[in-house]
């Protein structure tokens, strides 16, 4: 997977929609050429329970699968219910790693697929900044979310995250460290949607 996010400076963004719509994001270089896409998986994840309408990122489980340009599937990021796990997958299902929530909002803990503690996501007070260490604490990338404007934040779920990464920073971190940005807004700032 390093070769999709190997660019030291990402985007995230999610595009404007109707709140009945579901997540959706693009992976951006620096220089704005698409990495990744994603979209709601098909049978929306392995989670258990599924709201009848999406979007309370605190009640309801959801799932987005990540792939190229062309089509061809990177990872799937699963959100179970509620706020305190999301599970990162390999295209064909296995675990790659997974956030597991310490303090609801503020610091989750990242682990790889065989659960091997490999860092954690500090959070500040807004909500806005996450900052991505490593198990010795060293600071190995940071995500924040830009400011859309008072209209766009409050009306829409068009959200844009900022990665930058410290490199070198070894798989699976890397990747998790980019998946910072889709997991938060699954898990801080879905909920926004009217449902």
């Amino acid at each position: 997977m390093n070769e999709v996010f190997s660019s030291s400076v990402l985007k995230v963004e999610q595009p404007r929609r109707g709140p009945f719509a579901k997540s959706r994001y693009k992976v951006l270089d620096g220089g704005g050429a698409v990495l990744a896409i994603a979209a709601p998986t098909d049978d929306e994840g392995r989670a258990e329970m599924r709201g009848v309408f999406g979007g309370k990122s605190n009640l309801d489980a959801r799932a987005v699968v990540l792939t190229t340009p062309d089509g061809d599937p990177v990872v799937i990021v699963d959100k179970q219910r509620g706020r305190e796990y999301t599970e990162i997958l390999t295209p064909e299902g296995d675990a790659f790693g997974s956030f597991v929530t310490e303090r609801v909002g503020r610091r989750y803990v990242v682990y790889d697929g065989e659960g091997t503690l490999i860092g954690a996501v500090s959070v500040d007070v807004p909500r806005n900044n996450f900052e991505v260490t490593d198990t010795d604490g060293a600071k190995v990338a940071h995500v924040r979310k830009k400011w859309a404007g008072l209209a766009t934040h409050l009306l829409t779920t068009a959200d844009k995250y900022a990665v930058e990464i410290f490199d070198p920073v070894p798989e699976p971190l890397r990747t998790m460290a980019v998946m910072t940005a889709i997991v938060m807004d699954m898990n801080l700032h879905e909920a926004k949607e009217i449902t």
